[in-house]
């Protein structure tokens, strides 16, 4: 028998002080590999240096590379909201600066390293090149004016080691919405603090590119339009808008008036609010930027991502459009009209950005929202080089959906249709095809060919499991080579030939997929398609009922179950539902992993339902699940619990396996723990009842 675990009562030293004082933990952390702040040189450089030979040190040190972490994916920091809610006619700006982070004047920075991700952490984490952007112009359209934009920006750049972007050398341009340079908006200290994020985000990508900051008169719809007319205008071929609104049926004409623009990457912020559509996101014309928590990790990329979601009202927003049509480019099949969103990066302020900002805020601090992913995207757009002059470049991704870092975990809150709130294999709402990985995603062919490879779109498909089947998938290459095929959401038992496209196999598993089928030429060039795929639940056999699990109750201790050490116990700190015996996954308030699991086989043509009594008792508070319990039937997940379910005693739960009669499955109930306060998940009394 192991020793008692924690009760629930007892909290964790560890998280206690990360809760309490996080910005003296990120204080502490930020002293390691400290730039000069706000030189005008770096040290180092040659004053002969080329520009772009400059940035591209500045972005390949090795003294830059160091991650100053602020947070974990979806932990609740404290932040303020840079703009107010927008009223109707008006958009909001999504800008979002941590407050528990203290804000820093370059000066009293000293050698420091601002916390939060910087230049060269974007770089490493979405695998962009140190060179490329020259001659290019990026806009950045926001409302009223920020009187330190050019100031602040020379701060930021510096700091980081990159050439300087001013006036005076035609790197940094500052209008009004009519292009004038000397009439400009109301000083706005909201929008300013937005300001300063976005042009801080096109310098950490594309340091190599010019900057225009076009300022509307207000945040009214219609001055913000023609502030986008006069970014296009100006020769910006890129052009990024971190703000938004309810859509309306109004905003078709607007898409009209002020989207409309071939040949111009445009991207759009999805919001902040969590899920539900949100325009000019949802204009047919531009790229909708969905958000992420970016978090460095082990694996061979060095990076991880999940879909940004704080809580139900915070978090990368998507959604189906009311009013907007829906792209030809555009494949899902669960939403009629525009989808949103295309592509994502970082959003979540528990793993934000660097940005200085002295008119909105107080010098350094770690932003968040959406508004830092679209002028992220914008900058690797221009990295990829300039469009084609008719196209509209949302349609790249869709594309290329090979050469972008598939994000396949997290949602943004509760919807009918799964992957229009939940990440899953290849397209989803709040991440749509995924991160940056490289810039090939982002051009017009692949690898700068110029080729189009167009899959056609095989239209929803049913079958019913122990159903044999055989679809051609069609596709052509504007090349004429070869294509190779690869499907993701294939129903268990299927695959795809990858030579010729054709999906064969048997069905053994019921329920609705999602599948989306890519094919890729010899140059990288690729195109995709998704549609629906419903396996039905196939007739045939009589069923007798019974109740298929042995040792159901645990009380012949671990006989017929696989579990970890010590989880079937008679431990008091926990009680059993009913006898002596339970089983108690976790509640040690490290990080840790139990299992429990038995193979069974569920007669052909039965229903079955797995039922069993579980009681969650924690440490934790508030809802962000840190310590999960998920419970899966072979590949199918069934049901995932966390310490936000917590509550006193047992309740019985109910799950439906009837999708799987006729198969053998181990079913299996794994516990995973973090670094800190203790939840246990003790399951009893279990059943797999046939009928």
């Amino acid at each position: 028998m192991r020793e008692s675990r924690p009760s629930s009562r007892r909290r964790s030293l560890r998280r206690l002080l990360a809760v309490a004082f996080p910005a003296l933990a990120l204080t502490v952390t930020g002293f390691v590999a400290a730039p000069t702040a706000g030189a005008a040189q770096p040290a180092g450089a040659h004053p002969h240096t080329t520009r772009a030979a400059q940035n591209a040190r500045a972005l390949t040190a090795p003294e830059r590379q160091t991650f100053h972490t602020t947070g974990k994916a979806g932990q609740k920091v404290p932040t303020t909201r840079l703009c107010a809610d927008a009223r109707p006619g008006e958009a909001s700006c999504f800008a979002q600066r941590r407050t528990d982070i203290k804000q820093r004047l370059a000066s009293a920075l000293a050698a420091a390293a601002p916390s939060g991700l910087s230049p060269a952490n974007l770089h490493s984490a979405y695998n962009l090149p140190s060179t490329g952007g020259s001659g290019l112009t990026v806009a950045v359209v926001d409302a009223y004016n920020d009187p330190n934009a050019e100031s602040d920006l020379a701060t930021y750049r510096s700091t980081y080691g990159l050439s300087a972007c001013t006036k005076a050398n035609g790197c940094f341009k500052q209008v009004s919405q009519t292009g004038s340079t000397t009439s400009l908006p109301a000083n706005d200290s909201g929008w300013a603090g937005e300001e300063a994020l976005d042009i801080d985000m096109v310098s950490a990508v594309c340091p190599n590119c010019s900057i225009i900051l076009v300022e509307a008169n207000s945040a009214n719809d219609t001055d913000l339009g023609i502030a986008e007319n006069e970014a296009v205008a100006l020769g910006a071929k890129f052009v990024s808008n971190s703000w938004g609104g309810s859509e309306a049926s109004s905003q078709t004409t607007e898409d009209t008036q002020y989207f409309k623009h071939p040949g111009v990457a445009i991207t759009v912020s999805a919001g902040d609010s969590g899920y539900g559509a949100e325009y000019p996101a949802t204009s047919q014309y531009v790229t909708a930027v969905g958000g992420t928590a970016l978090t460095a990790s082990s694996t061979s990329r060095g990076w991880s991502e999940s879909v940004w979601n704080t809580n139900s009202t915070e978090g990368t927003g998507s959604g189906c459009s009311a009013y907007d049509p829906k792209p030809s480019w555009q494949t899902d099949t669960g939403c009629a009209k525009r989808m949103e969103a295309d592509v994502s990066a970082v959003a979540d302020p528990a793993t934000g950005v660097a940005v200085y900002d002295t008119y909105g805020g107080s010098g350094w601090a770690v932003y968040g929202g959406t508004s830092a992913s679209a002028p992220i995207i914008a900058g690797v757009y221009a990295l990829a080089g300039t469009p084609g002059a008719s196209d509209y470049p949302a349609k790249y991704p869709y594309t290329h959906t090979g050469n972008l870092y598939d994000v396949t975990s997290g949602s943004n809150g509760s919807c009918s249709t799964a992957y229009f709130c939940k990440a899953a294999a290849g397209y989803d709402g709040p991440t749509g095809w995924g991160t940056p990985n490289g810039t090939t995603a982002f051009t017009s062919g692949g690898g700068g060919t110029g080729n189009t490879v167009t899959v056609t779109n095989p239209g929803s498909q049913s079958t019913t499991t122990g159903g044999s089947v055989s679809l051609q998938i069609r596709a052509t290459d504007s090349a004429g080579g070869a294509l190779t095929y690869r499907a993701t959401g294939l129903p268990a038992g299927l695959s795809v030939n990858s030579s010729t496209g054709l999906i064969t196999g048997t069905a053994s598993t019921a329920g609705t997929y999602q599948v989306t089928v890519t094919a890729t030429d010899s140059t990288g060039a690729s195109g995709s398609t998704s549609f629906t795929w419903t396996v039905g639940t196939g007739g045939g056999g009589t069923c007798t009922a019974s109740q298929l699990l042995a040792n159901p109750g645990f009380e012949s201790g671990t006989a017929s179950w696989t579990a970890s050490s010590g989880v079937i116990t008679t431990d008091s700190g926990e009680p059993a539902h009913s006898g002596s015996y339970k089983a108690w996954l976790d509640g040690y308030g490290t990080s840790h992993t139990d299992t429990l699991s038995q193979t069974v086989t569920i007669p052909a043509g039965c229903k079955a339902v797995l039922t069993f009594y579980l009681h969650i008792d924690t440490a934790e508070s508030g809802s962000t699940a840190y310590d999960k319990l998920t419970v899966t039937a072979g590949s199918k997940t069934l049901a995932t619990y966390s310490n936000a379910d917590a509550a006193s005693g047992y309740a019985q739960k109910s799950l439906d396996l009837s999708s799987l009669a006729g198969s053998t499955v181990t079913l299996k109930f794994g516990g995973t723990e973090d670094s800190s306060l203790q939840t246990s998940f003790v399951v009893d009394d279990t059943a797999l009842s046939t009928s």
